[in-house]
C-alpha cells in the first residue's frame, strides 16, 4: 500500500493517505457507488476515484486499518488490494555500491517486479463477471432447450435461470442502497428483472438479465484495455541489472533494488536497469520508450540515460541516480495515473447532471406506469412492461464514462509519446490555447551554442579551427565546448599549447609550436576595417564572435550562436496554421533575440527578468488570450505557474517541471502543436461521445414510451451505448496527429 503520512487532522489525529487498485470498477457509476460508500465509513476523510487508472485513494486516520477500506468495497462487489507495495522498500544500509532490497517484490516475467497490483490483473474471462455472464448464459440457454424438448418444464425453467443471474445482481444493489447509492444500474435492473418476472415477461427478463452481464464484462474489458495502455510502460524496465561490486565481475541483481550510486554494466541489446548518467563507454540508445524518438541517440560519458530505454551497439558503464519508484517511467506512469484520478472540468459537469438524470428517469417510468392506466384506461400490464423498459433507459453509464474515458486515452497516448498532461482539465485547456510565449535558451535553441561560421584570412578553415581548439582544450566554457565539438565533428585533432594564459575581458593566448596565438574579442583585436565589418555582420546577427591571432596577425574569424532546434521552424509554423500565436520572451540581449526570432517567423521580447516574462504572460491574459508559457529553467517558473498552460520542456531544471501543467520530454517544439492537436481531438471525441450517450436514450426512450420497443431494445440501447463510447474513446490510444 502506497502510504503516507501527510497531515494532522481536526482533534490532532494523523491522516494517512493510502491507495488501492480495484478491480471490477469500470464506469462512472462504479465509482460514485465506491466513492459514496468510503465516505460513510467512519475515519475516512476524503475520497478521490480514478476508473481509468482503476484506483481508489483514500485519505484516513493513522488509526485506520486495510480491512475497514477494503469491506466496503468487498460488499459492493469490487476486489480491492494495497497498491504500490514496493513503494515502502527502500536501498539496504550498504551504501550507494551496492543493491538494496526491495521488499514484497520478485522478478516478474514481463520485465518488472510483480506485486499485489499484478494479482488482481487475472485475464478477463477468469473474472468474477466473465464467470457470472457465462453462467447465467449457460442457464439461459438450457432453459430454452429444455422448454423446447419438455415444454411443461418451461414455468419454472425460466424463472430459475433468471435467478441464477439475478441473485448476485440483486445483491450487489441492496448493498449499494445500504451505502447510499439507492439509484444504483443493479438496482434498475433489479426492479425491471422483478417488475417482468410479475407481468409474465420472466423469458424476456432472463434474456435481458444476460445482455446485461454481457454488457458489462464488455465494458471490463475496454476498461482493462485503455489501463494497460499506460501500465505497459512499467513491463520495459528489466528484471535484473548487471552490477559492478569491489572491482570484481558484474553481478546479476534485481533491477528494483538498486541504489542510487551503483554502477551498473549495460551491455549491447540490453535494456537500461535504471535511470544514469554514463561514466565510460559509447553506444546509440533507443530512448524511443520514454520520449518517443525514432531514431537511437548517441551516448557517451556525461550522458544521461532512462530506465527501460536500449543500448544499441557498445557496452556502456552507467552510474544509477534514481531508484526504482523514481526513474522517470515510474515518474511517468504515476503522473498519468494522477493526472487520470483529477476530474475535467467536462467530466466534472456530466457528473452533476448524471445525479439528476437517473432519478429523473426513475420518475418517468413511474408516470409512465401509472399515468396511462388511470387517467385514460390504458392496461396496466402494457404500461407497467413499457415503464420497466424506461427504468433500462435510465442507467447513466454511457454518459458518465463518455468523458473520462477519453480523457484517460488522451493522457495515456500522449504519455507513450513524452507528452506529459498533469490531468484532464490541462487538456481541455490546450485545445483553447491562443498564444503560446517561448523561452529562448533551451526552447526554441539546442541551449549550447555551435560554431556557424569559420573566416580564414589566408589560411585554411582546419588550421583556423585547430589553433582555436588548442588553446580552448581542457575549457568547460560553453563557447569552447562549441569549438572543440567543431573540431571533433570534422575529425581535426588540435594540436597541443603551452603557456595559455586568460587575458581577462580580452581571452586567450598561449603557444602553439613556435607560433604565439591568441583567441580575442573583436574590441580586443586590431582588424582591418574589412575584418571589422565582417565581425559586425555576425554580431547584428546575434552570434557571438571570436578573432584568432598568430604571431599577433588576425588569422581568421569564428562565429558561434546557440541555433534554433531543427524543428523551431516547422513547430511554429504548425502553430500558425492551428490559428495560435507565437512570441519569444527571453532575457537574452535584444540583437539575439531579434535573430533568432526573425529565423522562425514571431515577435521577440528580450531583456526580460522573470517578472517581466509574468507581466507578458498576464497582460495577453487581460486581453481575452488563452496563453501557454514553454519554457525549462527556474527564470521561466513565475510565468509558467501564471500560464493558463505552463508547459516545461525536456531536460528542463525540476522546479520548471514540477510548475508546469505539461511536460515534453523529448524537446521537440513541434510537440506543442502535437498537444493542442491532441487536445482538439480527445474534445471532438467527448462531444461525439455525449451526443451519442444522450442521442440513443432520446430516441429509445421515445420509441419504448410509444411502444415501439420493449425491454431487449432498451438493455441493447444502454449496452451499446457503452460500448461505443468506450469504443471510440480508445481510438484516442492510436491517434497521431
Amino acid at each position: 500500500m502506497h502510504d503516507t503520512q501527510d497531515e494532522i487532522g481536526s482533534g490532532g489525529t494523523a491522516l494517512r493517505t493510502s491507495r488501492y487498485r480495484v478491480s471490477g470498477m469500470d464506469c462512472g457509476s462504479c465509482a460514485a457507488k465506491i466513492e459514496t460508500a468510503l465516505r460513510r465509513v467512519p475515519g475516512i476523510r476524503e475520497v478521490r476515484v480514478s476508473v481509468p487508472a482503476g484506483t481508489v485513494t483514500v485519505s484516513h486516520d493513522d488509526t485506520l486499518g486495510t480491512e475497514t477500506v477494503v469491506r466496503p468495497l468487498a460488499a459492493l462487489g469490487y476486489g480491492a488490494v494495497p497498491a504500490d507495495p514496493v513503494a515502502e522498500a527502500g536501498p539496504s544500509a550498504c551504501g550507494g555500491g551496492c543493491c538494496g532490497t526491495a521488499a514484497h517484490s520478485h522478478p516478474h516475467p514481463h520485465g518488472h517486479s510483480q506485486s499485489h497490483d499484478d494479482a488482481s490483473e487475472a485475464p478477463w474471462w477468469r473474472g468474477r463477471k466473465a464467470l457470472l455472464t457465462m453462467t447465467a448464459g449457460a442457464a439461459l440457454a438450457a432453459a430454452t432447450a429444455l422448454g423446447l424438448l419438455v415444454p411443461a418444464a418451461e414455468p419454472w425453467a425460466f424463472p430459475l435461470a433468471l435467478m441464477v443471474g439475478l441473485v448476485p445482481v440483486a445483491r450487489r444493489a441492496l448493498a449499494a442502497a445500504r451505502a447510499g447509492t439507492p439509484f444504483s444500474i443493479e438496482m434498475l435492473m433489479t426492479v425491471a428483472a422483478i417488475g417482468a418476472l410479475l407481468i409474465g415477461a420472466v423469458e424476456e427478463a432472463a434474456t435481458v438479465l444476460v445482455l446485461f452481464l454481457v454488457g458489462e464484462l464488455l465494458e471490463g474489458v475496454a476498461a482493462g484495455r485503455a489501463r494497460a495502455g499506460i501500465r505497459g510502460l512499467t513491463a520495459l524496465v528489466p528484471d535484473t541489472a548487471l552490477l559492478e561490486r569491489d572491482g570484481g565481475a558484474p553481478q546479476p541483481v534485481p533491477a528494483a533494488g538498486l541504489a542510487v550510486g551503483s554502477i551498473i554494466l549495460v551491455r549491447p541489446g540490453d535494456r537500461v536497469a535504471a535511470d544514469g548518467i554514463v561514466l565510460s563507454g559509447r553506444s546509440a540508445v533507443d530512448d524511443s520508450p520514454v520520449t518517443g524518438e525514432s531514431l537511437p541517440k548517441p551516448k557517451a560519458e556525461g550522458d544521461a540515460v532512462f530506465a527501460g530505454t536500449i543500448n544499441a551497439d557498445g557496452a556502456l558503464r552507467v552510474r544509477v541516480t534514481a531508484t526504482a519508484r523514481d526513474n522517470t517511467i515510474a515518474r511517468i506512469v504515476r503522473l498519468v495515473e494522477e493526472a487520470q484520478a483529477g476530474k475535467a472540468p467536462t467530466e466534472r459537469l456530466i457528473d452533476r447532471f448524471a445525479r439528476f438524470y437517473t432519478p429523473g428517469i426513475v420518475g418517468v417510468a413511474a408516470l409512465v406506469a401509472v399515468v396511462p392506466p388511470l387517467a385514460f384506461g390504458g392496461g396496466w400490464t402494457e404500461w407497467i412492461y413499457r415503464a420497466l423498459a424506461v427504468l433500462l433507459i435510465g442507467c447513466p453509464c454511457a454518459l458518465v464514462i463518455s468523458t473520462p474515458a477519453a480523457i484517460a486515452a488522451g493522457l495515456s497516448n500522449g504519455a507513450r509519446r513524452g507528452l506529459l498532461l498533469k490531468g484532464g482539465a490541462v487538456l481541455e485547456a490546450l485545445g483553447r490555447i491562443t498564444s503560446v510565449a517561448f523561452d529562448k535558451t533551451g526552447t526554441l535553441t539546442e541551449g549550447k551554442p555551435r560554431v556557424t561560421d569559420l573566416i580564414p584570412f589566408g589560411g585554411s578553415e582546419a588550421d583556423l579551427l585547430a589553433d582555436a581548439a588548442a588553446l580552448e582544450a581542457g575549457s568547460s566554457h560553453p563557447l569552447a565546448r562549441a569549438i572543440l565539438a567543431a573540431a571533433a565533428e570534422r575529425g581535426i585533432a588540435p594540436p597541443v599549447a603551452d603557456d595559455v594564459t586568460a587575458l581577462p575581458g580580452a581571452g586567450l593566448t598561449g603557444k602553439v609550436g613556435a607560433r604565439t596565438v591568441a583567441l580575442l574579442s573583436p574590441q580586443a583585436a586590431t582588424l582591418t576595417t574589412a575584418q571589422a565589418g565582417q565581425a559586425a555582420v555576425f554580431a547584428e546577427a546575434g552570434k557571438t564572435v571570436s578573432v584568432l591571432l598568430v604571431d599577433g596577425s588576425p588569422a581568421g574569424l569564428i562565429a558561434m550562436r546557440d541555433e534554433p532546434r531543427p524543428d523551431a521552424r516547422s513547430g511554429i509554423a504548425a502553430l500558425e496554421r492551428a490559428g495560435i500565436r507565437s512570441l519569444m520572451v527571453t532575457g537574452d540581449n535584444a540583437r539575439t533575440a531579434g535573430a533568432v526570432a526573425g529565423m522562425l517567423g514571431m515577435a521577440a521580447h528580450a531583456e526580460l527578468l522573470p517578472d517581466d516574462k509574468l507581466r507578458i504572460v498576464r497582460d495577453l491574459q487581460a486581453k481575452g488570450q488563452r496563453v501557454a508559457k514553454v519554457g525549462d529553467g527556474i527564470n521561466d517558473a513565475p510565468a509558467l505557474a501564471a500560464a493558463d498552460v505552463g508547459i516545461a520542456m525536456g531536460g528542463g531544471t525540476d522546479v520548471a517541471l514540477e510548475t508546469a501543467d505539461a511536460a515534453i520530454l523529448h524537446g521537440r517544439v513541434g510537440d506543442v502543436a502535437a498537444m493542442v492537436a491532441l487536445s482538439r481531438r480527445t474534445m471532438a471525441t467527448i462531444r461525439q461521445n455525449i451526443a451519442l450517450a444522450l442521442g440513443l436514450k432520446a430516441v429509445f426512450l421515445l420509441t419504448t414510451v410509444l411502444g415501439v420497443t420493449g425491454l431487449w431494445p432498451a438493455i441493447l440501447a444502454d449496452t451499446g451505448a457503452t460500448v461505443l463510447v468506450t469504443a471510440n474513446a480508445l481510438r484516442l490510444l492510436s491517434a497521431r496527429p
